[in-house]
């Protein structure tokens, strides 16, 4: 007998209610991950009021633009799946702070515009897909801090999208960047204060080298009315290059500071 299409499992209502889970900050998510879902189930819409939305690791193809009646939903997971595209209601979910469609097999022809007014978006995952470029109208997104574009077939990033003004992490690996320098500049242009170097006075401009002047005489005056001048003044975060730092290892560093 020839093998039909893989069954999946049919969720109930009852199912559906009892995957409801609270989160410690008092958010109702409803998690239907990992059930060998095929099929969008109709009978969560019931639930449309839970603020976490799990739908990761199943065999879904498709979303309805139902999902729309998801008003209140905050957080939605729809990684590893085996969808192609994305529905334009998805752009109605103006309270989604999270989204998770990685490892799909989405591309950019099928990524619907109205992901650009999804306003309170602070992380958005697409890797693992087939995205061979990035619509610019991303950088509508000004309030996303992290998105994930790992593992797809990107030859370029937008500015748009690059310079967003909260964005604080951008994964990009195993794309087909031009070279490897252009993908570390992408990697780059979003660690804008990570670390500090101290650099010789020569290579700073006038208005840097007063600043730094001003914060030495400040120095200066704490250390001249220290009690004991005597006692030298300790900067344990501040390291400099030894005999065990490698060649190229030249400027001086501050450690970053633990959280």
């Amino acid at each position: 007998m020839a093998k039909g299409k893989p069954k999946g499992k049919k969720i109930t209502l009852k199912i559906a209610k009892n995957s409801i889970r609270i989160a410690p900050d008092g958010a109702r998510r409803l998690d239907l991950s990992k059930m060998g879902i095929t099929t969008f189930p109709n009978c969560i819409l019931k639930l449309a009021d839970v603020d976490e939305l799990d739908l990761s690791r199943n065999m879904l193809k498709k979303i309805p633009n139902s999902i729309q009646k998801f008003e209140k939903l905050r957080w939605l997971d729809l990684h590893t799946n085996q969808l192609e595209d994305l529905p334009k209601a998805i752009g109605t979910l103006q309270n989604l702070f999270y989204l998770n469609i990685s490892n799909n097999k989405l591309t950019t022809k099928n990524l619907p515009e109205e992901l650009n007014l999804l306003k309170n978006l602070h992380i958005l995952n697409l890797g693992l897909n087939c995205l061979d470029s990035i619509p610019t109208s991303l950088g509508a997104l000004k309030e996303l801090q992290e998105i994930g574009l790992f593992d797809n077939s990107l030859t370029t990033i937008p500015n748009s999208v690059k310079n967003l003004p909260k964005l604080k992490k951008l994964s990009a690996d195993r794309n087909p960047f031009p070279d490897s320098i252009e993908q570390e500049e992408y990697a780059d242009s979003i660690k804008r204060i990570e670390t500090l170097y101290l650099v010789q006075e020569k290579d700073l401009c006038s208005s840097c080298l007063k600043v730094c002047q001003g914060e030495k005489d400040k120095l200066s005056k704490l250390k001249s009315e220290t009690p004991s001048s005597s006692k030298k003044l300790s900067f344990p975060l501040l390291l400099t290059p030894n005999s065990t730092a490698k060649d190229n290892q030249e400027e001086w560093r501050l450690k970053d500071i633990q959280a």
